[in-house]
């Protein structure tokens, strides 16, 4: 079982690993070593924050004002 980080949103942090997976299960090249699962080399890779969400446009606009 992987722990998600404290400073991280639960939501987040699975939608961020679901994406992940999906592009791991597309051939995309894990960013961590070792011999995993798609789900939970996602779920590392989120942890360990070699993964993170790109902000949207609104919220880059909503943090400048």
């Amino acid at each position: 079982m992987v722990n998600r980080p404290a400073h991280v949103n639960a939501y987040e942090f699975i939608t961020v690993c679901r994406l992940r997976a999906q592009q791991l299960m597309a051939g995309c090249t894990p960013r961590m070593s070792g011999d995993h699962r798609a789900t939970v080399m996602a779920q590392m890779e989120v942890a360990a924050g070699k993964v993170a969400r790109t902000p949207t446009a609104i919220e880059v606009l909503a943090a400048a004002e």
